[in-house]
This record gives C-alpha cells, sequence and structure tokens, in this order.
C-alpha cells in the first residue's frame, strides 16, 4: 500500500499548517516556500482539504488560510481520504464495486473489511499534532 504524491503533499501542507498554531493564517505562496512543494499543487490541495472541511478560507487583504478544526482533532485518516476518497485495501471492500473476477467464490473476500478498518483505525489515531511535532516517534518492536 503506498500513498499517492497529492495524498503525501497534503500530509506534508497540513503538517506545516498545524506548525503554524492553527489559528495563524497562511496563504500558499508562504506554504509552497515552506514546504518546497509548487504552488499549483498547494493551490490544488488547498481546494480539496478546504472542500473536506479541513482547511478554512479566509478572502480578502491579508487572506489566506488556517487549520478549521484545532490540529489534534484532526487525522491522518482524514486527510488521506480528503484526498484519495475512502481508505480500501482491496475493490471488494468498496459498495458497488464489482470488478474482481474472483467476486463470489473468494474465501477471503469476507475478512477484507475487518483489515480495512484496522488500517483506517490504525491511521485514525495518527493526529495532525503528532505529524507536525519535531521528535520522531519510535515503534515499540520486539525485544531481543
Amino acid at each position: 500500500m503506498r500513498l499517492s504524491s497529492l495524498a503525501d503533499y497534503a500530509v506534508v501542507m497540513m503538517s506545516a499548517c498545524a506548525r503554524h498554531c492553527g489559528g495563524t493564517r497562511i496563504n500558499a505562496g508562504q506554504l509552497a516556500e515552506e514546504t518546497g512543494i509548487p504552488l499549483p499543487t498547494v493551490q490544488k490541495l488547498v481546494s480539496r482539504l478546504s472542500s473536506a472541511g479541513l482547511l478554512r478560507s479566509i478572502r480578502g487583504a491579508g487572506g489566506g488560510f488556517k487549520l478549521a478544526r484545532p490540529a489534534a482533532a484532526i487525522s491522518l485518516a482524514e486527510i488521506v481520504e480528503a484526498i484519495e476518497g475512502p481508505i480500501a485495501m482491496t475493490s471488494c471492500v468498496e459498495s458497488g464495486r464489482h470488478d474482481c473476477g474472483l467476486e463470489g467464490s473468494c474465501s477471503v473476500q469476507p475478512h477484507w473489511p475487518v483489515v480495512n478498518q484496522a488500517v483506517r483505525d490504525a491511521l485514525a489515531d495518527i493526529s495532525l499534532t503528532r505529524l507536525s511535532s519535531p521528535s520522531v516517534p519510535t515503534l515499540a518492536g520486539p525485544s531481543s
């Protein structure tokens, strides 16, 4: 599983917005300069993230945008879904999709919704606050 470049850039942008304390306005040019993401891509992502209710636009002189909610209330899952749509590990998890040649005879298909929900829950447990933190979290691994 790999995120698209646009979803990756959206996470980078939202993290940069969170580092501006969420309440401070930032414009697309500033965000492009700060993140290294091309301005047309920033503008496209701002539109999608605003439509998803994650960013709020401020019009007029000194306008720009800011987080629509506190960073702690925005999850990685929400950012990814704003750009890529609902998280679905396989097409059979998506409602109305019938493009698998094994549909009807697949013994694994009933298990995919559980796997899909586990992935979504894992992404939902990671807040934008955590993603914008300067410290790098560590994963607990098996002891040696």
